[in-house]
């Protein structure tokens, strides 16, 4: 047994965020969660399914609110970890990583209340765009009507929690997710909500092509 390459790629990944700027509390903070999680990946097949049963196996532990912090910090050390040059190169690139902190988090509401919420929330038309397009394309993929409506609700669910974002951006909704990951206590939810997310996203950014992305296979990426 070796951990040779998850301490290469923890030393890669922190060299990054140092030269990125980023504080000795902020290097430490990460540093000491991945030193906990490194022998949970030793010797084990370096791809995003693998990754993620060991990640959400770990946290399982680790109190709720900390969730968030412990989601943003693996889905950045993923790609170190499979050794993903072109993705790291991104990271690396002055536009693409920025290790400052974003200072908004979602209202805190419990899920009763956020369900409830989506059955009565009238969303603007920047909102709805997105939904009708995200829904349209499930039909045209010939998704059952149950699994449109369960997906839609988990979309909605999220919507609500991005209403008073600051901005619209990436980095926005990867805060709206994690900070609403915590809040299933059931892993399948998690890995539906996970997955219903990473679909509608492209269609919240207005992506063209966001139809490509619908029910795809989901096994092979973390993030």
């Amino acid at each position: 047994m070796s951990d040779s390459r998850e301490i290469e790629a923890l030393a890669a990944y922190l060299k990054l965020l140092k030269n990125k700027g980023a504080s000795e509390e902020s290097l430490n903070k990460r540093e000491q969660f991945l030193q906990k999680l490194i022998p949970n990946l030793i010797d084990k097949p370096q791809n995003g399914g693998v990754f993620r049963e060991e990640v959400e196996a770990f946290i399982e532990a680790i109190d709720h609110s900390d969730w968030p912090f412990c989601l943003a910090v693996t889905r950045e050390f993923f790609y170190f970890w499979i050794e993903d040059i072109k993705a790291v190169a991104a990271f690396s690139s002055d536009s693409a990583y920025d290790i400052t902190p974003i200072d908004w988090v979602p209202k805190d509401n419990d899920l009763k209340t956020l369900w409830e919420m989506v059955e009565t929330v009238k969303f603007e038309v920047v909102d709805t765009w997105p939904l009708k397009a995200y829904q349209s394309a499930l039909k045209q993929e010939g998704a059952a009507q149950s699994l449109i409506d369960i997906r839609l609700k988990l979309v909605k669910l999220l919507l609500i929690r991005l209403k008073d974002a600051p901005d619209k951006n990436h980095k926005i909704f990867r805060i709206g997710v994690d900070a609403t990951v915590p809040l299933f206590y059931r892993k399948e939810t998690r890995r539906l909500f996970f997955a219903v997310v990473r679909e509608f996203y492209y269609f919240w950014i207005g992506d063209p092509s966001a139809s490509k992305f619908i029910l795809g296979d989901t096994t092979g990426s973390y993030v």
